[in-house]
């Protein structure tokens, strides 16, 4: 009945979403995060629950999020960034009923840059991140510019967050990329 109406599936995170997206109409298009495209299952369970990589949609077996990667880095305009950044509280996380959410603001450019990177598809990075999502919705391109550069750089353990703290995806870890 709404041959022209747009959808968007936000956050895919298996396989039978990707090949979904593939079939249907051009109206319908898919949001991937850079946590999904970075890790699997086994980042959240292995050793021990680790509660910041607990999201929902949860992470998945590698072989979906090899499919995702693979559409995300296909240059195919029916897949788009959606960060779904989730600022919890560090102690809202690390308890027994935690939130779900990844918290990537801080890096979800970077981020993505890695994923593309590693998949040999750097020069993919621009349309996912920054036309296709804006294309599908009818906007216009922004026409600022960011630069990202192959340089690391470490990510705090926490960052302030109102009389808390936020736990930020890497804590203590470094990031390949940097915007500079």
């Amino acid at each position: 009945d709404f041959p022209n109406l747009k959808i968007v599936m936000e956050h895919i995170s298996t396989e039978e979403a990707v090949n979904y997206i593939y079939s249907a109409p051009d109206t319908v298009k898919a949001t991937i995060t850079c946590h999904h495209l970075l890790y699997n299952r086994n980042a959240l369970l292995v050793g021990g629950v680790k509660p910041h990589f607990y999201c929902l949609p949860i992470l998945k077996r590698e072989t979906h999020r090899q499919a995702l990667l693979k559409a995300a880095t296909s240059g195919n305009p029916k897949f788009f960034a959606g960060t779904d950044s989730a600022p919890h509280a560090t102690h809202t996380k690390e308890t027994s009923c935690g939130c779900a959410g990844v918290f990537t603001a801080h890096g979800a450019v970077e981020l993505y840059a890695e994923a593309f990177e590693r998949a040999g598809a750097i020069d993919k990075l621009e349309g996912f991140c920054s036309h296709f999502g804006a294309d599908h919705y009818g906007l216009p391109r922004n026409t600022r510019t960011l630069t990202l550069e192959k340089k690391s750089w470490d990510v705090p353990q926490t960052y302030a967050f109102g009389g808390s703290t936020i736990t930020p995806l890497r804590a203590g870890e470094t990031i390949a990329w940097s915007i500079v």
